[in-house]
């Protein structure tokens, strides 16, 4: 699992409502079919893909269930804070006004910016 130090994929500019989970499955083709990865209940029975489990209908999760979810959500929290980082430039979580063929630019600029600040990558002197 990253440890929140970097981005490893951006799905840029998807036109209309489509789940997470659809998207991830398109991309899952572009890695390794070694790579596995974690996911939030969103993404529940997605191939090769870790989520916490999710309470059954009318029962409650036993005490071990419990305890790995919190283990699980310790391990992705780095991923939710590098999300804030994103969120952080309010183009990439607001309509975007400009055109629409600027907006995959200035996302993938934004992830840059947050790759500079979190030091994944450093500029030439």
């Amino acid at each position: 699992m990253p440890d929140g130090s970097d981005i490893v994929d951006a799905i840029v500019a998807h036109p209309g409502p489509s789940a997470d989970v659809t998207l991830f499955r398109q991309q899952q083709s572009q890695f390794r079919d070694t790579q596995t990865f974690a996911g939030d209940k969103a993404y529940q029975g997605a191939d090769r893909t870790r989520t916490p489990y999710k309470k059954p209908k009318g029962r409650e999760l036993s005490e071990a269930q419990t305890e790995a979810n919190r283990i699980f959500a310790g391990k992705r929290i780095v991923i939710e804070h590098l999300m804030g980082h994103l969120k952080i430039f309010r183009a990439a979580k607001e309509v975007m006004r400009l055109r629409k063929d600027n907006y995959s630019e200035v996302i993938l600029a934004i992830c840059g910016l947050v790759r500079l600040g979190l030091g994944a990558i450093e500029l030439p002197v």
